[in-house]
């Protein structure tokens, strides 16, 4: 799986083939990630912080435009929405 992707990190870093598939697999499996989870896992996160909902909502909103994938622009509202349902 993704062979071009792990020889060009061989050639081009110092990881061993088993790390740099390791690499490969952690990078896809990060970006597996639905919006949902996302949204969700950052608010837990920045919950954990000790940052309060009105500015947890904010930088979630400011992040998702940096996505690898941009997810469809959502408001405030449709955030709270995926994470209290």
């Amino acid at each position: 799986m993704h062979e071009e992707l792990v020889d060009h990190l061989t050639r081009s870093t110092p990881l061993s083939r088993g790390e740099a598939l390791r690499v490969v697999q952690d990078v896809l499996a990060y970006f597996d990630e639905t919006t949902e989870m996302y949204v969700r896992r950052r608010h837990r996160e920045l919950q954990a912080q000790g940052l309060v909902n009105a500015s947890i909502f904010e930088r979630i909103e400011a992040d998702l435009k940096y996505r690898a994938v941009s997810p469809p622009n959502l408001t405030l509202r449709q955030l709270r929405r995926i994470v209290y349902g």
